[in-house]
């Protein structure tokens, strides 16, 4: 049994509760993951590219593989990571700034850590968007991981819960257009779903795309022992005996091509093969085996949930796993006592003694692992919240009340971090205005962050996928940002 980790959640508008989904193990023989593998061309899902060739243009093709982590909640861009020391005491807030490893580039005091990483990463200080039905959580991160705004939001301003309909998420539509030969999982979203309120999973899954290209969701606390019985053979069916079983369903399967044609349900096709491969070879299983790594390696990430899933998305990504999304695990909109990054009740104290040492252990440690052993140069990072927090303290952005020194919703101006597969290292894109507020420099929208994921990956973003109409969709209306390929 799969259950997602996490304390209980103060939400906004609602009181929260501790678990509240839980996901089945395994089907047949022990597994259920031909579903995760299968790749099969459902209606609606071919793909077709136009558009100029991008083979000729910076970044192309440079990255394999992607590590997103998601900090959904929105943490204070103008306390992490680009303070502003000048400004009035209601703005620049209590935190002092520090010098990095980027001359001239300071971030706040409890973000040491990373501020030793920064000659290996660049840090966009102007991601910016209009927040047209965007103020809320899940519209901001629907947009962020989808490239596309919500169709329908609720009168509470919540959007309605997970539909078939829905745009993918980015790293389902990456697997389908970049499928891996590995005998390994293409796509996993950990630590818990994404989440506002009592909207659970929106644009974490593969939408109009359909099942097939949903992440493995490993919906549990990598800091505590995990539990996989759908990547584990079952007690009473030897390796033998399932080697015996696939030799079997491809001798029916070579041997009478008519009866596949008229059901494939005993038919071993490429996908089952898949599963049989995963499974026999225990390669997922031992990269989800954290105990494999050194004790001082996990204590550098950081011994909770966030810094070991971080830690986890190396693993993974050194197995074979194309697309990682490491969730914030949090509640978009919880207790800022409790982790979250929704600081409107109380801002300092959570980022000072929570939330800023579990970032800065697990995203430091994960730049320095990840270029230590040389795949930051074909793994792609991005680290990205849905929107920032406001500039100024104690007032009303998003209808939400705030204390004195509570920060509200921002989508105005905020900051991302990308690195790995060409971006520039020790650079600092675009530029906020002297209080944080907006940009004045090279402006970057999200969807453009999510064209330079495509195009990093050699995926050109104006390719065409069919929804569930067989209506032609753009992968994300938006060119990527060539200029942050070094």
């Amino acid at each position: 049994m799969l259950s997602i980790p996490g304390p209980a959640a103060r939400l906004c508008d609602a009181p929260g509760r501790r678990e509240f989904l839980r996901v089945g193990g395994a089907a047949m023989l022990g597994l259920s993951l031909s579903s995760v593998l299968e790749a099969e061309s459902a209606r609606g899902a071919s793909p077709k590219s136009r558009g100029a060739a991008s083979g000729t243009l910076p970044g192309f093709g440079r990255a394999k593989n992607v590590i997103l982590i998601f900090l959904q909640g929105g943490p204070s861009h103008i306390d992490l990571w680009d303070p502003k020391p000048d400004a009035p005491d209601n703005i620049r807030g209590e935190f002092k700034p520090i010098a990095t490893k980027t001359p001239g580039l300071m971030f706040g005091e409890h973000m040491p850590k990373l501020a030793l990483q920064t000659d290996k990463v660049t840090m966009i200080r102007s991601v910016s968007y209009t927040p047209v039905g965007l103020f809320n959580h899940t519209a901001a991160m629907y947009q962020m991981l989808t490239g596309y705004t919500p169709d329908k939001v609720s009168p509470s301003g919540q959007l309605e819960p997970p539909s078939p309909s829905d745009y993918p998420n980015v790293g389902s539509n990456v697997i389908k257009l970049k499928p891996s030969n590995e005998p390994m999982l293409p796509f996993v979203t950990l630590p818990r779903p994404l989440q506002e309120s009592n909207v659970i999973g929106k644009a974490g899954n593969a939408g109009f795309l359909g099942k097939a290209y949903d992440p493995y969701f490993l919906f549990q606390d990598p800091n505590e022992k995990l539990t996989l019985d759908d990547l584990t053979l079952r007690q009473e069916i030897s390796k033998i005996r399932l080697k015996r079983r696939g030799t079997l369903l491809e001798s029916i399967n070579s041997g009478m091509p008519e009866l596949e044609k008229a059901t494939r349900s005993y038919a071993l096709d490429t996908y089952q093969e898949k599963a049989f491969e995963l499974i026999l070879s225990g390669k997922a299983r031992k990269a989800f085996d954290l105990g494999e790594e050194d004790p001082k390696i996990r204590d550098r990430y950081g011994r909770h949930t966030f810094g070991q899933g971080v830690l986890l998305s190396r693993r993974l990504i050194e197995a074979g796993t194309r697309f990682v999304q490491v969730n914030w695990p949090s509640v978009a909109n919880g207790d800022p006592n409790s982790t979250a990054w929704d600081t409107h009740a109380a801002n300092f104290k959570p980022l000072k003694n929570l939330h800023c040492p579990k970032l800065d252990s697990a995203l430091s440690s994960l730049i320095e692992d990840l270029d230590g052993r040389g795949m930051l140069n074909d793994t792609l990072v991005v680290a990205i919240g849905e929107f920032g927090r406001s500039p100024r303290m104690g007032v009303s952005t998003s209808g939400n009340s705030n204390s004195p020194d509570g920060r509200d919703h921002w989508p105005y101006c905020y900051t991302a971090l990308v690195a790995g597969a060409g971006i520039g290292r020790g650079v600092v894109y675009g530029k906020s205005d002297a209080q944080a507020s907006s940009p004045i420099e090279n402006p970057v929208h999200p969807t453009e962050i999510l064209a330079t994921i495509y195009h990093a990956l050699g995926i050109n973003p104006s390719t065409l996928m069919y929804n569930h109409l067989n209506q032609p969709r753009e992968l994300v209306k938006a060119d990527p940002v060539y200029s942050l390929f070094g």
